[in-house]
């Protein structure tokens, strides 16, 4: 009898945790999001081991409700490439081409930034997990979470994600990939440390291979609906300009 209680004591825990757990990462996400539809302006630099400046590319990401994104490539190397994300599917659009072509959310865009860690902003609609506990963030108090993704197009199939204890902002995490690999360590540039309002950049540093870091800057952001044929992948493999 008192092992039975046991295990139902401790499923309810587990429960009140999983319950707990959602909105810290709805309070994390509207750190780097700010609303449902967004426009958001998006600088990605590589830099060598060494801290010089390797490559630089701009995007501009349409961040839509219902796990729907559009990125457009703006620089010169990358010009009238997009990729678009339906849920669980990613499409590469080549400019030239008439067949949009299937990727993963683990395509490289450039250094460790993949189409995932910008096309993808919400912890909250991706995963579940659990709070581990309370810790220290170098000289702050921090809340470690685990996280384990639910739908099977997410970037990261585990998150290990540090939160501010009182406004719940991201501090740092690591990301792990299918295989349980530690992928790359983030960490999380806010506007204000002391009374944060948005993270401004995600610092990516590879674990795997290479070992350069990734700074993906959040130029701007604004509120934007786009049209619904632009999330379309015939529509923009027909239509190279948006207008």
């Amino acid at each position: 009898m008192k092992r039975l209680l046991a295990i139902v004591l401790g499923l309810l825990a587990t429960l009140a945790q999983a319950q707990d757990i959602v909105p810290l990462l709805k309070a994390a996400d509207r750190f780097r999001m700010g609303s449902d539809n967004l426009q958001v302006d998006t600088l990605i630099s590589v830099f060598n081991t060494d801290g010089s400046p390797d490559k630089e590319r701009r995007y501009t990401v349409f961040a839509q409700a219902g796990h729907r994104s559009l990125v457009l490539m703006r620089s010169p190397a990358e010009k009238g490439q997009k990729v678009l994300m339906l849920g669980d599917d990613f499409w590469l659009l080549m400019p030239g081409s008439q067949r949009p072509l299937r990727i993963t959310p683990m395509q490289k865009l450039l250094g460790d930034a993949s189409t995932g860690d910008i096309a993808t902003l919400s912890w909250a609609d991706d995963y579940g997990g659990r709070v581990i506990g309370e810790e220290r963030c170098g000289e702050v108090a921090c809340l470690h979470l685990s996280l384990a993704a639910n739908r099977k197009g997410v970037t990261y199939q585990r998150i290990e994600l540090w939160l501010g204890t009182k406004l719940h902002e991201p501090l740092k995490a690591e990301l792990y990939v299918q295989s349980d690999k530690l992928a790359k360590q983030a960490g999380f540039v806010l506007d204000a440390p002391a009374a944060p309002t948005r993270v401004t950049e995600m610092v990516l540093r590879d674990q795997l291979s290479n070992h350069k870091e990734t700074r993906v800057r959040y130029v701007s952001r604004a509120p934007r609906d786009v049209p619904e044929a632009w999330l379309n992948p015939m529509f923009l493999a027909r239509n190279p300009t948006l207008d």
